[in-house]
């Protein structure tokens, strides 16, 4: 059996393992890139950590940190009051807020799963306050987590852009991020048209009253909090428009205001999330695996066999949603777009958008509930609806982006430049 064969043998082993147990696929994926590079490529220990980017482990350090200094001084409850009371009394709008929050904490450095499990029980509690579906909530706040995830200082965008850049292919960050948003849009509108969102049109509310904030509020808070937005805009303006490196921007913001404030953010540094920096850092050290044994090429150049490149794109597209529907969207990212690179190499295929296709179907799936979002919405339901009941209407929901999101994904990006 040659390399490539034990390579994808082994990251379908680490898909399956990691999805049955509550293992981390990092952890999984460091083991299985000392075996596989050991034992079937013969590269020396250095050579198999020679993989991990120092530049994206930096980056998801820095802006998690920064996040968790952010909902330490009552930021991140500040951005949610401010936006739900803008709303006045306007019930229709509710939705629509809880997907703009929940967008604008993942685009600033959030993980997609960390934002929804904030403004998930939020959403779910207006749902039940004021007659709202809660499968339409709670699916806002999951496509806003995703619709917000690729913006070029976010997780999931950092990972994109990373990945990209270490394969050689063209920037095209506002590309995936404005695709991903769009996709997100269209899909919580069906949502809103589809499960009453018309009617709540004619629905007022008195006043709208906000959760106790999760945050503390010392004195001094609401310095620490206009310096917080501050240094949010500007990561945003010195990584964006001087082109210097996110993490090193993000980092340097956290360890502005953790000097600023000592005492108050002296465990943000724990909030970290370190199992996503472990996940990341394992599955591109595996990825680099993959490259190293030719099995990106290899399923690339099968999938160009099938007839056409562009086939062989919506193919991968239905891969990166059905795997993604089970697993880490986040381990996903850095395993799709190598292997994508022989059709965009031979295929004639728009490399921005046919990377954008694959972003966005491997997460747009993440409704499921088998997925952490999906989870954390049914984990989080109103007492109006019965769990089975509700866990019966996500699985639904998650089945039909399943079957159809890739291929309108596909459709609306892919096939036109064809």
């Amino acid at each position: 059996m040659g390399p490539e064969w034990v390579a994808i043998l082994a990251l379908v082993a680490l898909f399956v393992v990691g999805t049955v147990l509550p293992i981390n696929m990092g952890a999984l994926a460091y083991v299985a890139a000392w075996l596989v590079g050991m034992y079937s490529l013969h590269l020396s220990e250095k050579e198999i950590l020679a993989g991990i980017s120092g530049d994206l482990v930096l980056t998801l350090i820095g802006v998690t940190f920064l996040f968790a200094i952010a909902k330490n001084n009552g930021t991140v409850d500040l951005i949610v009051a401010g936006a739900v009371r803008g709303v006045g009394g306007r019930v229709a709008l509710i939705p629509w807020v809880m997907f703009a929050v929940t967008a604008v904490l993942t685009a600033i450095g959030a993980a997609s799963p960390a934002a929804c499990a904030i403004i998930g029980p939020i959403a779910l509690g207006f749902a039940a306050r004021y007659k709202i579906n809660p499968l339409m909530m709670g699916m806002f706040v999951v496509h806003g987590a995703q619709g917000g995830g690729f913006s070029p200082i976010s997780i999931y965008g950092t990972i994109t852009n990373s990945v990209m850049a270490d394969n050689g292919l063209p920037n095209s960050e506002l590309t995936v991020f404005f695709s991903s948003l769009a996709v997100n849009l269209v899909m919580a509108t069906i949502l809103f048209v589809v499960l009453g969102g018309r009617k709540l049109l004619a629905q007022r509310a008195d006043q709208i009253e906000l959760p106790a904030p999760t945050g503390t509020e010392p004195q001094g808070a609401r310095r620490d909090q206009i310096l917080t937005l501050i240094a949010f805009v500007g990561v945003a303006v010195v990584a964006l428009a001087f082109d210097k490196n996110i993490g090193f921007v993000a980092i340097t913001a956290a360890v502005i205001l953790a000097i600023l404030s000592p005492i108050k953010n002296k465990d943000a540094a724990k909030q970290v999330a370190w199992p996503t920096v472990l996940l990341v850092a394992g599955v591109s050290t595996y990825a680099a695996i993959l490259t190293e044994a030719g099995s990106p090429q290899f399923v690339g150049k099968w999938a160009a066999g099938l007839g056409a490149a562009v086939i062989g794109a919506l193919v991968l597209c239905y891969v990166g949603g059905v795997v993604s529907a089970f697993a880490s969207s986040t381990a996903l990212l850095p395993v799709i777009i190598p292997i994508a690179l022989p059709l965009i190499a031979h295929g004639h295929l728009n490399a921005g958008l046919f990377v954008a296709a694959l972003a966005v179907a491997s997460t747009i799936v993440d409704v499921s509930p088998f997925s952490t979002n999906g989870a954390l919405m049914l984990a989080n339901r109103p007492d109006t609806i019965t769990e089975p009941v509700y866990y019966k209407q996500i699985l639904t929901y998650s089945v039909i982006v399943v079957v159809v999101g890739p291929l309108l994904v596909w459709a609306a990006l892919v096939a036109p430049g064809w």
